[in-house]
């Protein structure tokens, strides 16, 4: 493979459906096939959980802030020519979990003027439980809404976390794959299929309802936050982050504020721990050090996509900080609901 047109390869699907771990194992697998892997995360806001947590697994990663790919297009060419320095085969770029569009405002314009580069068909993510609640009769309109423009516009649909639902059924009228970023099962087959050069790429371009789409985006709080917490002996990771995300789903259910992602990580001297929640009263799903060691200083980031009013999301995250706040400093917060989306390019020919 050919690392002076090295491939882009975008990873959507809905928030929480598992785009960064998928993302760091398929760098693993392709790193065995002695290849190199970058990744661009993406995000509304700034502080992201899963740029550090990327950078913590070894992966060289770039970010684009302050809007998605499409409002970000130049950010994004920027990002990318940024991580040529590391020579890699294969760039990931992972699009904000409620983006939608991307066909022709980021494939299409890369097709036609960036020849640097061979850009791979898009892939979008299915959480199988959320897929079921999405598909419900009963299923929030907004969320629904951006859940099925992606699928909708998709090239390759892959059910994830098969780990924890093995039975999972596919969705009707698409074809999809299985693949698991814990056990590996699938991802090969997937790069293979994704990278092979024989698939058509943004094929499936929509006609979008720009309005909806800014409703359904607005009807999401985004809050990011980042701080150094010093608790009065030396804690463990584990006895950090567990605790808060636990406190912070509580506190979030009972004020009936519905959870889309919920995920903390923290960095200390005796290594990293990630927890993440994808709906109220899930159990998480944890990565990095479980055993590292107690430390005496903590540095978290916090992300927190939920449905409900900015003001009530960041008032909760608050008081729970509170409960902190003699062991807290440099505490940093946003919350706010998303712009609506203004495409920087948008090509629909071709």
């Amino acid at each position: 493979m050919n690392a002076q047109r090295p491939w882009i390869a975008i990873v959507g699907g809905y928030l929480g459906a598992g785009k960064t771990t998928l993302i760091l194992t398929a760098a693993q697998v392709l790193a065995q096939r002695g290849l190199r892997s970058a990744v661009i995360l993406n995000d509304q806001g700034n502080e992201l959980v899963d740029t550090r947590y990327a950078k913590m697994s070894g992966l060289a990663a770039g970010e684009v802030t302050g809007g998605c790919f499409c409002c970000r297009f130049s950010d994004l060419v920027s990002a990318m020519e940024n991580l040529r320095s590391y020579k890699p085969d294969v760039i990931f770029a992972e699009p904000v979990g409620s983006c939608t569009d991307i066909a022709a405002t980021v494939l299409a314009p890369l097709r036609e003027e960036f020849d640097r580069y061979r850009v791979a068909p898009f892939t979008v993510l299915v959480d199988p439980a959320r897929a079921a609640v999405l598909q419900s009769s009963n299923a929030d309109t907004n969320a629904a809404f951006l859940f099925q423009k992606q699928l909708q516009e998709a090239d390759l649909v892959c059910i994830t976390k098969m780990d924890i639902y093995p039975h999972a059924s596919g969705i009707p009228g698409t074809h999809v794959r299985y693949v698991s970023a814990k056990t590996g099962q699938g991802v090969g087959e997937w790069l293979e299929e994704l990278l092979s050069g024989e698939l058509n790429v943004g094929t499936n371009v929509l006609e979008i309802d720009y309005e909806q789409y800014a409703r359904a985006e607005a009807a999401l709080a985004w809050l990011n936050s980042s701080f150094t917490f010093k608790p009065e002996l030396p804690t463990t990771p584990a006895l950090v982050v567990g605790p808060l995300l636990d406190r912070l789903n509580h506190a979030l259910t009972a004020a009936g504020v519905s959870i889309a992602h919920l995920k903390i990580i923290d960095c200390s001297s005796s290594g990293w721990l990630k927890a993440s929640i994808c709906a109220n009263g899930e159990e998480p799903a944890v990565e990095g050090d479980l055993d590292a060691s107690p430390a005496e200083v903590h540095e978290l980031l916090l992300n927190l996509r939920a449905t409900g009013s900015p003001i009530d999301v960041r008032g909760i995250v608050e008081s729970e900080l509170e409960c902190l706040s003699a062991c807290v400093s440099g505490l940093c917060l946003d919350c706010f609901a998303p712009a609506p989306p203004q495409p920087e390019r948008r090509t629909v020919a071709g």
